[in-house]
């Protein structure tokens, strides 16, 4: 394989020129560049990652941490994940994916990959409240961006893409009621996770702002699985003035609540509107379709490879990177049968 001097000497050039061509191409004129990418591809030069990253600071293999979420489905991994490789590969890098520990057990972890070199930065996901990742890996000084925020914090402690939790059931409240509905009830998870709280915070606003009642229409589930979507389903359905519509905070509570009504030998659309939250795959396989909220994960994903890489581009630029960086993104609301109108 050629060497970094070799390169230089068959373009004719130094071998800082060369470095300028891989890591800040702007800098050369651009005949001097083309000659050097020439030589860089006629001998098949292939920089030494380690190296160039320990010199210039670059991120460019991103470390993501696979969660692992006990007796629950996550139906919208397998998206993230693609679209997260797929917007790290557009821009030259690659993800590398491991596991770790929950919470303060997890960080030796992170600290080892990244003391090896085996990656630069990383993805954090599954954020929770005053989750301990990101302090440490701001005062380490490791490159990182979250997806999500970490919740009951007052200062974010570092960068962040999220979906606009709130404002999306708040949208699926307007819609049902839009259908006729009246008595809109929510199925949650537990107090303690930030995510559901916000979601909750949507259904409660836009109930209160359409002058809908709430009091006794929010139920909290143990866990987001198909079993806990139908409880809390029947909790509602045997209280004295049952919905005539809900706003599941997630897809599988929406499937277990689905699972409910047909057992009842109630119709979805016709007897209770539903929605859903991520518009998972099986939103769309069910019969009737589930009106679901879908989080747009390509655009989630390009803003988080930007935002971990802006820090190459500040470099050489002498740019300020000091102002926080959040990205607050907007879900959208796919209408299927589940919430035809009453």
């Amino acid at each position: 394989m050629a060497t970094l001097k070799q390169v230089a000497a068959h373009a004719e050039v130094s071998v800082q020129t060369v470095s300028n061509a891989l890591n800040a191409p702007q800098r050369l004129r651009p005949d001097t560049l083309e000659r050097v990418n020439r030589s860089i591809e006629l001998l098949n030069y292939r920089p030494n990652r380690n190296a160039r990253s320990l010199r210039t600071s670059a991120v460019e293999l991103i470390g993501y941490c696979v969660p692992n979420w006990p007796n629950q489905t996550h139906l919208v991994m397998d998206q993230f994940l693609h679209a997260l490789c797929a917007a790290a590969e557009g821009s030259g890098r690659h993800i590398l994916l491991f596991t770790a520990p929950a919470g303060v057990d997890g960080m030796e972890v992170y600290d080892d990959l990244h003391a090896r070199r085996m990656v630069d930065g990383f993805v954090l996901s599954q954020t929770e409240t005053h989750d301990p990742r990101h302090g440490w890996l701001k005062d380490q000084k490791i490159p990182f961006v979250s997806f999500g925020r970490v919740w009951k914090e007052t200062t974010q402690p570092g960068p962040w893409v999220d979906v606009d939790g709130a404002a999306g059931t708040a949208t699926a409240v307007r819609h049902l009621h839009e259908t006729g509905r009246r008595r809109i009830a929510f199925i949650g998870w537990p107090k303690s996770s930030g995510l559901a709280e916000d979601r909750l915070g949507g259904w409660r606003s836009e109930c209160k702002a359409l002058g809908l009642p709430t009091a006794g229409l929010s139920v909290r589930c143990r866990e987001d699985s198909l079993d806990e979507g139908a409880r809390a389903t029947a909790d509602l359905l045997d209280s004295d003035r049952p919905p005539d519509g809900i706003v599941a905070l997630s897809d599988i509570l929406a499937l277990g609540a689905l699972r409910e009504f047909s057992r009842r030998g109630l119709t979805p659309g016709r007897d209770v509107g539903i929605t859903g939250f991520d518009d998972s795959p099986l939103a769309d396989v069910v019969s009737p379709g589930l009106t679901s909220l879908r989080q747009p994960m390509n655009r989630i994903a390009a803003e988080l490879i930007t935002i971990l890489t802006a820090a190459d581009t500040d470099a050489d630029s002498g740019a300020d990177s000091g102002a926080p960086i959040e990205r607050l993104l907007q879900p959208e609301l796919v209408i299927r049968g589940s919430s035809a109108p009453g």
